[in-house]
C-alpha cells in the first residue's frame, strides 16, 4: 500500500513508553518449505497450532499471547511481514481468525476495536516506518488503547466542516479546540486527531492529521453520559496541547485523504463483521419467543411470531451479505460495501433489540440499573440484558456516520444518483457561514 510522506522519521511516544518491537522477538519460523511452495492454507494452520500449543490460551496472558500472534505475522496476514502479517491475500485472514477463535485464542477486536479495526489499516496506507514499528504491535495487544477524535459539536455528519485548530510551532503542532462523542477516550493511550491546519483554503483541503498522546498536558477528556447510564462516549477539550511534528500522519494539508481510510474501515468494523446464523439480539428474540410464546395462539402472539420471522430472515440477508463482500474484499481501502453492512446492521439492531423487549411485554419496560453514572472500564461491556442493548441500539445509527449519511453515499456512489448541493465545496473554510 503506498504510504504518504510523513515530516520526520522519529515515532512519538511519551516520556518513559516503550518501543512497539521487544528485544531479540523474531517471527516463529514458518514450517518447513517458503509461502509458495505448499498450499498457504496448510502453512497457516501449521502457524496457527504451533502458535496454540506454544502458549495455551487457556493458560496464557492475553498480552503474551496477541504478542506471539504479532509476531508469528498472524495478526494481520495480509500486512506486509514484520508488521504483524505474511503478506498474504486478505481473504485468508478471515481463515487465521476462525482457527484461533477455534482455539479460545483472545480476540484483540474486543480489547481495542478502534486501534484494531481502524487505526492498524490507517496507519499501514499512510504511515512512516518508525510510526508502524512504534504503534502497531502495542495497538495489537491491547497494551495500548485508541480513541478516534473527529466529530466536533459543530462537525458531525460534515466532518471536513471541523474548527479544531493545528497551528505549526517550529517542531510542533499546537492544537487548539473540542472533540465530541469520542469512544473510550477515557481509556485511550491514543487518538487518531483530524484538525484544522489551514483555514484559507476549501474545507477539505486544510486538514491534517495527527497522532496524539491522550495523556498529554493540555488534553482534558470529559465523560458524556447515555441513555444506559454509562459514559462510554466523551468530549475532548485541547488548550494548547502540543504534538511533535513526527507524530503527523500522512502530509500536511491531506488530512481528508487519510480520515477516508479510516471512515470506510470503520463503517466495515461496526457491521461488516460475520457473525453466526441465529446469533446477537435475533437469537435472543428466538430465546424469548421459545420462552414465553411459542404455546400461545392468540392473534397478538401470531402478530409477534410474524414480526420474528422477518427479523430473522433481514438479519440472515444482512449476514449472507456480510459474508460475499468478506470473501470479495482485497486488501486495501474498503469501497462502499461497508456502508451497505453498516446501515443494515444500525437499523436491523434498532428493531430486533426493540422486538426483544416486546416479546417481555411489561417487564420490558423496567430497566433495572438505577441508571447508574458508570464510566466502563472495557471497551466492549459484557451485557445480557436486552433492555440495555435496545437503550445502546440508538447510537447504532449514529455512530460511524448516520444512516442518512450512508443513504446519501449509496445513492450517490452505488446507484450513481445526483448529489446533494454543496455550495460551501471551493470556498475558503474561513469563509463559509458557521452556527
Amino acid at each position: 500500500m503506498t504510504k504518504a510522506t510523513t515530516g520526520g522519521s522519529q515515532p512519538a511516544s511519551r516520556p518513559g513508553s516503550q518501543p512497539a518491537s521487544r528485544p531479540g522477538s523474531q517471527p516463529a519460523s514458518r514450517p518447513s518449505g517458503e509461502l509458495g511452495s505448499e498450499p498457504l492454507e496448510e502453512i497457516l494452520d501449521a502457524l496457527v497450532d504451533d502458535l496454540l500449543s506454544a502458549l495455551p490460551p487457556a493458560s496464557a496472558a492475553p498480552e503474551r499471547f496477541l504478542g506471539a500472534q504479532f509476531d508469528r505475522g498472524l495478526a494481520w496476514v495480509h500486512f506486509p511481514e514484520g508488521r504483524g502479517g505474511l503478506g498474504l491475500p486478505s481473504s485468508l485472514h478471515q481463515l487465521v481468525l476462525a482457527r484461533l477463535a477455534d482455539g479460545g485464542a483472545p480476540t484483540p477486536a474486543l480489547r481495542n476495536v478502534i486501534g484494531y479495526g481502524m487505526v492498524a489499516p490507517t496507519l499501514l496506507a499512510h504511515g512512516t516506518a518508525a510510526q508502524l514499528d512504534r504503534y502497531l504491535r502495542p495497538l495489537f495487544t491491547g497494551e495500548e488503547i485508541w480513541c478516534q477524535l473527529f466529530s466536533e459539536p459543530g462537525a458531525g455528519s460534515d466532518v471536513a466542516s471541523l474548527a479544531t485548530r493545528a497551528e505549526r510551532d517550529g517542531d510542533e503542532w499546537v492544537l487548539n479546540g473540542q472533540k465530541v462523542w469520542t469512544t473510550a477516550a477515557h481509556l485511550a493511550s491514543f487518538g487518531l486527531l483530524l484538525a484544522r491546519s489551514d483555514p484559507d483554503v476549501p474545507k477539505h483541503a486544510g486538514l491534517t492529521c495527527f497522532l496524539v498522546d491522550m495523556r498529554a498536558p493540555g488534553v482534558d477528556v470529559r465523560p458524556l453520559y447515555q441513555l444506559t447510564g454509562e459514559a462510554e462516549f466523551n468530549e475532548v477539550f485541547f488548550a494548547d496541547a502540543r504534538v511533535p511534528d513526527p507524530a503527523r500522519l500522512g502530509a500536511v494539508g491531506e488530512g481528508w485523504r487519510v480520515a477516508l481510510t479510516t471512515l470506510m474501515h470503520e463503517r466495515v468494523a461496526i457491521g461488516g463483521g460475520v457473525a453466526e446464523r441465529g446469533s446477537g439480539p435475533i437469537g435472543e428474540a428466538v430465546r424469548l419467543w421459545h420462552e414465553r410464546w411459542a404455546d400461545d395462539r392468540s392473534p397478538h402472539a401470531l402478530v409477534l411470531r410474524d414480526r420474528l420471522l422477518q427479523h430473522w430472515v433481514a438479519h440472515e440477508v444482512a449476514r449472507l451479505t456480510n459474508l460475499r463482500a468478506v470473501h470479495n474484499r482485497r486488501a486495501g481501502t474498503p469501497g462502499p460495501e461497508g456502508s451497505v453492512a453498516k446501515l443494515a446492521y444500525a437499523e436491523e439492531r434498532k428493531r430486533a433489540t426493540e422486538l426483544c423487549v416486546d416479546l417481555m411485554g411489561a417487564e420490558g419496560m423496567l430497566y433495572d440499573s438505577d441508571y447508574p453514572r458508570v464510566r466502563p472500564t472495557e471497551l466492549v461491556a459484557a451485557s445480557t440484558d436486552v433492555r440495555r442493548s435496545f437503550l445502546r441500539a440508538r447510537a447504532s445509527s449514529i455512530e460511524g456516520g448516520t444512516s442518512e449519511i450512508m443513504r446519501n453515499i449509496l445513492g450517490e456512489r452505488v446507484l450513481g444518483l445526483p448529489g446533494e448541493p454543496r455550495n460551501d465545496r471551493d470556498l475558503p473554510w474561513k469563509d463559509v457561514p458557521r452556527s
